[in-house]
């Protein structure tokens, strides 16, 4: 028997024995739900918590792709690596805000060479034509700056200092699926909560007005390793919309 395979009995019977304090026919509250996914967690790394929304809407549709960033309270719990594509002074208040790396074209050359050390990138919008040079390069990772997400912007100081802070981005998938990360285990079920709503109420703004019927049918909480955790859909909406 293989180390893997031992490893993995070994992580089948702790993920069993954590399935095991869920009950699957409740809904619990976000309060519950945080607290219980905060216990159950096993691994000996710093969980990230996640939250996974299937939206009552149709994703093929363009105008009800649902589509943003928001800056958690509380962070993530992770260290962002953000360049910056800017000159000048913009450059210089980049830097001065924390990018990891600043540049211009000489830094749209180094991507072209292979270079993709960076989580976040943010630009000015002067910088557009010369980064579509790359797009086919970080487009496909989601590393591409967008206005809409306000990773282009001529503050570029502020769409840095947000990368650092925390900032996620999250859109619906093929089957109407939002998820995000709202912070690590570590973070307590306080911080937690700070964060949720933070992401929830963000969700609820961006309805879709053609989005037809229930908008959250479903909002699960979990554990990189731990077990789903069904959440009432109209507590976690509470005070929020």
């Amino acid at each position: 028997m293989s180390l893997k395979t031992v490893d993995g009995v070994k992580r089948g019977k702790k993920f069993r024995a954590a399935d095991s304090k869920v009950d699957k026919e409740k809904r619990y509250s976000v309060d519950e739900a945080l607290k219980l996914a905060t216990e159950v967690a096993f691994a000996k790394f710093d969980e990230s918590v996640d939250v996974s929304v299937n939206l009552g809407v149709d994703a093929k549709q363009s105008d009800q792709q649902v589509r943003t960033a928001v800056v958690m309270p509380h962070g993530v719990g992770k260290t962002t690596r953000v360049i910056a594509f800017a000159k000048g002074e913009k450059g210089r208040e980049a830097e001065a805000a924390g990018a990891d790396f600043v540049g211009a074209e000489d830094l749209v050359q180094k991507i072209n060479d292979g270079w993709l050390e960076f989580d976040k990138a943010v630009a000015t919008p002067d910088m557009m034509v010369a980064i579509s040079k790359v797009a086919k390069i970080l487009g496909p990772r989601g590393l591409m700056p967008n206005p809409k997400l306000g990773t282009v912007t001529p503050d570029i100081a502020k769409a840095v200092r947000e990368q650092k802070a925390g900032k996620v981005e999250f859109r619906t998938e093929k089957s109407g699926i939002v998820q995000c990360m709202i912070g690590k285990r570590s973070f307590g079920p306080q911080k937690l909560k700070d964060n949720f709503d933070v992401f929830f109420a963000t969700l609820l703004r961006l309805k879709p007005p053609t989005s037809k019927g229930v908008y959250i049918k479903k909002v699960c909480i979990s554990t990189t390793m731990g077990p789903g955790i069904q959440v009432d859909p109209t507590d976690a909406s509470k005070g929020l919309a």
